[in-house]
Formats: structure tokens, C-alpha cells, sequence
């Protein structure tokens, strides 16, 4: 059984990453999808007044229905889907799956968000350094781009 593990933050996104992937035909091996839903973070203002319990709340219903939208793409002929909230460091998350489940692969399909660096999911995945300079970039070309017309 080959292991798919993925992660996850939006849906619609996560989608669109997973379609192509999908095995397909008579001769394919089943999968065990392993999807790991990684929970918008709270603001600091908002986490001041929310109880902890709260929050694991909040994150148990996010991770369902971003759940309740993929897994069902997921569920094929032989294949198992196994569905986990993330939670601390993605890299020590991915070497405890594998070492739980065996070697597999390993999918981030989370949306890259414009002036925020996303945690690499394994130690070899090179960290993407874009932070504000990025998003003046993209400001800046904004403005050059009205400015023409």
C-alpha cells in the first residue's frame, strides 16, 4: 500500500493540488491518504479572550468541514483515509506518520499566503524566506503598473 500523506489548509486549494494526483485505471496500487489539516492560526488579540478549550474547539470543527470537502475525493477502490489535525512543529509531525505508517510521500497543498512564510512539512523542503519585503514588492508593482496607464 503506498502512503500519500498531505497537507492541508483550504479546501478549494487542496483540490485543485490533489485532482491530477489521483490514481487512475485498474493496475494502480491502493492508497492510504494520510491528510493533516493545518488550522488557521488565531490572532494574538483574538486569543486573549478565547479559553483553550475554545480553540480546540474551533480547530476540531474547521478540520471537519475542510474534511467533509476532500476526503470523499480521496475514498477510492482500496484505498483508506486517515484524517489528523496538525499541531506543533510540521517536520516532527511528518517523521512521527512515517515512522507510524512506513515511508511514503509527502504533499503540502496548503495556499501560500502573500507576506507569510509557511513551516516546511519535512527537513529537506527548503524554507521560503518572503516576509515583508515580498509583499512590497508586489505593492511596488502595483503602483508601476497604474502609473503606466
Amino acid at each position: 500500500m503506498d502512503n500519500m500523506i498531505v497537507y492541508i489548509d483550504e479546501a478549494a486549494y487542496a483540490l485543485k493540488m490533489l485532482t491530477p494526483m489521483l490514481p487512475s485505471g485498474d493496475a494502480r496500487a491502493p492508497t492510504r491518504w494520510i491528510v493533516v489539516g493545518c488550522a488557521p492560526r488565531v490572532t494574538h488579540h483574538a486569543s486573549k479572550w478565547v479559553t483553550n478549550s475554545a480553540r480546540q474547539s474551533w480547530r476540531g470543527k474547521w478540520a471537519e468541514k475542510v474534511f467533509a470537502q476532500v476526503v470523499p475525493l480521496l475514498r477510492g477502490p482500496g484505498d483508506s483515509v486517515i484524517t489528523q489535525v496538525a499541531s506543533g512543529s510540521l517536520c516532527d509531525l511528518t517523521d512521527s506518520l512515517m515512522a507510524q505508517y512506513g515511508s511514503g510521500r509527502v504533499l503540502d497543498a496548503r495556499r501560500p499566503k502573500l507576506g507569510q512564510d509557511l513551516q516546511p512539512v519535512t527537513r529537506q523542503q527548503p524554507q521560503e524566506a518572503q516576509g515583508v519585503w515580498s509583499y512590497a514588492a508586489v505593492v511596488a508593482g502595483t503602483g508601476m503598473l497604474l502609473a503606466v496607464d
